[in-house]
């Protein structure tokens, strides 16, 4: 049995408590919240007095004291101080689901008192914190990992193992495009650089993982055009280098109302023999190059994408709790672990200060 304290009890929490019901094995014995009576809720929405959560946590009593009722869990312990909830409740694990300002604090508190740290992407609000955070479970000994969902997709996983197979040769471009319009209202519309920040890792995380790319480099550049309701960065494009010859273009937009894209974005995988189109949904399909060619052009032939391996771990939140308890209980490393994920932020990070110092970007490795 692993018992886990969940910590930020908005509508976030409602993905990783659906996943948590349904893993055997997996108590959640705090929840914490700004606002206890939000927790208290959120525990009485899914039913669980007495049985899965049996503590509660919120910066805010109230909100803490409101989802623990929603999720029956009336009985449940409140408190307004992670540190006390978990003195009182000694998890195993932290469940980090806070807004980014608050991550490193959390991070730091779950690693003072011994626990394994999950974390809600992105990994931090800045690369000096996801360092410190990163370093802090290294020098924990803990395992830290991040919900970085978008790799637990079935067709994200095919295309990895089919590209890995070398059917079409090496990956030399990778084009993706993401065009969602969607009327947030909130902080969102506030924000500095919203799309990079809020939304880009997604991509950019799918896409380092199906090509096996490490992020050398990075030009990029924000607008927001005439239709935007954004305060900032609602638009973007970037070119990243990749290693290996790989490039990987972005263009992406939080305001471009019609034909709208997947929220897995579309793509387009150029390779040396070769390529591969995804719509982001059920639409995968790839053409590999013939020896014979037709005037200017060589021919080429369709080539099936296998189905899904038994080996792939997919699910989302549930298919990443999954991964992180099976480290734990292994001495293993899960896929989604920070030292590997800090790559994919600095991809974020380093395309933001591009667009802000408009030349191109080194990114800097971090060790996995």
């Amino acid at each position: 049995m692993m018992n886990a304290v969940l910590v930020g009890c908005g509508a976030m929490s409602k993905a990783w408590l659906d996943a948590a019901r349904q893993i055997d094995g997996l108590a959640i014995v705090g929840l914490v919240d700004l606002d206890a009576e939000r927790a208290k809720a959120r525990a009485h929405e899914y039913g669980l007095d007495g049985a899965v959560i049996v503590g509660l946590v919120d910066l805010d009593a109230e909100r803490a004291k409101a989802r623990a009722h929603e999720y029956g869990l009336d009985g449940a312990v409140i408190g307004t101080s992670l540190d006390a909830v978990l003195d009182q409740t000694r998890p195993d694990a932290v469940f980090d689901v806070v807004v980014p300002a608050a991550r490193r604090d959390v991070a730091f508190a779950a690693f003072a008192h011994n626990c394994h740290l999950l974390t809600e992407k992105p990994l931090a609000d800045t690369p000096e914190n996801a360092r410190a955070i990163v370093d802090a479970a290294r020098n924990a000994g803990r395992v830290h990992a991040v919900v970085q969902n978008r790799r637990y997709v079935a067709n994200v996983r095919r295309i990895r193992r089919f590209l890995d197979s070398g059917a079409i040769g090496k990956p030399t471009s990778i084009h993706a495009d993401f065009f969602v319009a969607p009327h947030f209202g909130g902080f969102r519309e506030e924000m500095a650089h919203v799309l990079l920040l809020d939304m880009a890792i997604h991509t950019f995380d799918a896409a380092r993982y199906m090509v096996a790319g490490d992020p050398a480099g990075v030009y990029c550049q924000e607008w927001d055009p005439a239709n935007s309701w954004y305060r900032q960065g609602s638009s973007a494009s970037a070119i990243f280098d990749l290693g290996g010859g790989k490039r990987f273009t972005y263009a992406g937009s939080w305001c471009a109302a019609g034909f709208r894209t997947s929220w897995e974005s579309t793509w387009r995988i150029v390779a040396e023999h070769g390529s591969l189109l995804w719509d982001g949904e059920d639409g995968l399909k790839a053409e590999v190059v013939l020896s014979v060619r037709d005037g200017l052009f060589d021919l080429t032939q369709p080539i099936t994408v296998p189905p899904l391996d038994s080996a792939d771990r997919v699910g989302g939140h549930l298919g990443i709790i999954k991964d992180f308890m099976h480290a734990i209980e292994t001495g293993s490393e899960p896929e989604t672990r920070g030292s590997d994920n800090i790559k994919s932020l600095a991809m974020v990070f380093g395309a933001i200060e591009s667009a802000e110092t408009g030349r191109r970007v080194a990114i800097t490795q971090e060790a996995s």
